[in-house]
């Protein structure tokens, strides 16, 4: 046998096995993947409901809120729009949670402090300019206290307002059709 048919012999052989080799691997990622969130399911099946009920969503800030600046969805992604609503509320105001959940983020973002809590239904409500008085994966609960208002929210028309929005995945929601009833939210004339 020739130097080359053995050479050309055990590259074949080494193509064979690092061939066999990666779909040994991915047959291994596709079943941690399939078995993964099997074990997790039922692992957290005695802790959760089997379907997650409606969650009930309240205004964060008030009572009474007045609506100073409404949501306005923007024409295209990348158009200008307002996604969220403004509430009138004071410097110092108690903001609380809209619904339950978990934080997500709290702390500063462009100068002004930020709450964002995840949902069990995967809306994402977020909250500004805010002193926040919870931590990230703190769990929260419809009406609990979450921080203060402090600062100021560019574009806000009033003295003082909480911006608050909401998004499931990147798409930005009314968050006002959150709410089950509305109460006594009013929209302010000129605002």
């Amino acid at each position: 046998m020739s130097n080359f048919e053995s050479r050309s012999g055990r590259a074949r052989r080494f193509r064979r096995g690092a061939r066999s080799g990666s779909v040994a691997v991915l047959i291994g990622g596709l079943l941690t993947l399939l078995l993964i969130p099997a074990a997790a399911s039922t692992s957290s099946a005695s802790t959760a409901p089997a379907v997650p009920s409606a969650l009930s969503y309240r205004l964060p800030v008030g009572p009474p809120s007045a609506v100073v600046r409404p949501f306005s969805a923007p024409t295209s992604r990348y158009a200008a729009g307002h996604l969220g609503v403004d509430l009138a509320a004071d410097q110092g105001a108690a903001v609380s949670a809209a619904a339950s959940g978990v934080v997500a983020y709290a702390g500063q973002v462009a100068g002004r402090g930020v709450v964002v809590i995840r949902h069990r239904d995967g809306i994402r409500t977020e909250y500004e300019p805010v002193r926040p008085s919870v931590s990230v994966g703190h769990a929260v609960v419809a009406g609990q206290q979450i921080g203060i208002v402090q600062g100021v929210h560019a574009g806000c028309p009033v003295q003082g307002c909480l911006h608050w929005g909401a998004r499931r995945g990147e798409v930005y929601l009314n968050p006002l059709r959150l709410l089950m009833r509305l109460g006594p939210v009013r929209l302010l004339p000129g605002a």
